[in-house]
């Protein structure tokens, strides 16, 4: 199965859900939030049902029969064909085993920085680790509770690696602005210069700047 078709991480989701048994989307919508796998994977209700069709169109779920309780109406239950087990099986393997180049944008944001005003960015970076400490607390609390509540560790390891990202961003974010603030930062003093005089010589300096891309060619 081609990789295009890959880029939906929720695909990857319904597929796996349909490895248990046959469910309608609402099912797995509700399976997924219940297990708290709405905090790795985007859940979104809006395109949920699209992307049930995307997987019906490609050969990888077909409808079961459907489902109708009380006064709500009828709901169409999918199961997964050998084909779609083959693809999760497939497409699992390939996400486990081989790194890919994310775009996080606070890796973008970084990339431009001097735009912003030095002691703007001291302030900015203050703020998100504030932000960073309270989510933190989140995950752990997440955690002990999982713990507490005898779940075998297998099926929580995707909190643990959230935790570890979050606590290794926290950790630069302080030390990067704690280097900015002291002004040990290299670069530190072209950056302060554009900043105070937007129309002085180091401003037009950056645009001279070697960069392993497109320098010294």
């Amino acid at each position: 199965m081609s990789t295009r078709n890959r880029a939906n991480p929720l695909a990857l989701a319904i597929l796996i859900c349909l490895y248990e048994r046959p469910m309608h989307p609402y099912e797995v919508a509700t399976t997924l939030r219940q297990r708290h796998k709405h905090e790795s994977v985007r859940l979104n209700y809006g395109s949920l049902y699209a992307v049930f069709a995307s997987l019906e169109r490609r050969g990888l779920i077909v409808p079961q029969g459907t489902q109708r309780s009380g006064r709500l109406p009828e709901r169409t239950i999918y199961a997964l064909t050998d084909a779609g087990r083959v693809e999760a099986h497939d497409w699992l393997t390939e996400l486990v085993s081989t790194p890919v180049k994310d775009y996080p944008e606070f890796e973008a944001a970084l990339s431009f920085l001097p735009a912003l005003p030095p002691d703007d960015v001291v302030s900015l970076l203050g703020e998100r680790a504030v932000a960073l400490e309270v989510e933190l607390a989140e995950m752990r609390s997440t955690r002990e509770l999982f713990a507490k509540g005898d779940l075998p560790r297998l099926f929580w390891v995707e909190v643990e690696f959230r935790e570890r990202l979050r606590e290794s961003e926290l950790a630069y974010v302080r030390a990067l602005a704690a280097e900015i603030g002291a002004g040990e930062l290299e670069g530190m003093q072209w950056w302060r210069a554009i900043h105070d005089d937007p129309d002085g010589p180091a401003a037009s300096q950056y645009s001279n700047i070697d960069v392993i891309e497109g320098g010294g060619a």
